[in-house]
């Protein structure tokens, strides 16, 4: 049974800093291309980041570009998402993503993330 967890969400003032981190199991990480996703209230689940199965190919959306790096640890099936000089509007549930291609099949429950302005 495939499992990700999140952890590392919290409440921060808006140009803060949070990382969050994602652990899986019950499947062969490195197989595996991972992604961040959040849901703000009331809005649709957006894209945030992705990191391919080596981590030399990595997307962002274009709001979040040179404030988030996404990273991976394939040794310890972790994946990451460090996010600096948050805005209000980086206030979300985030959730950790995998799956052998970008259609990402495992989900994992979600972190709140909340930046006060």
């Amino acid at each position: 049974q495939v499992q990700l967890v999140e952890s590392g969400g919290g409440m921060v003032q808006a140009g803060g800093s949070l990382r969050l981190s994602c652990v899986m199991s019950g499947r062969t990480f490195s197989r595996n291309i991972m992604g961040w996703f959040r849901q703000a209230p009331g809005k649709g689940r957006e894209f945030v980041a992705s990191i391919s199965r080596t981590g030399e190919s990595i997307t962002y959306t274009d709001s979040v570009k040179g404030r988030f790096t996404i990273s991976r640890d394939n040794a310890r099936n972790m994946v990451y998402l460090q996010m600096n000089s948050l805005k209000p509007e980086d206030t979300a549930v985030y959730y950790c993503a995998a799956g052998p291609n970008t259609d990402f099949g495992f989900w994992g429950r979600g972190t709140q993330v909340t930046v006060s302005s």
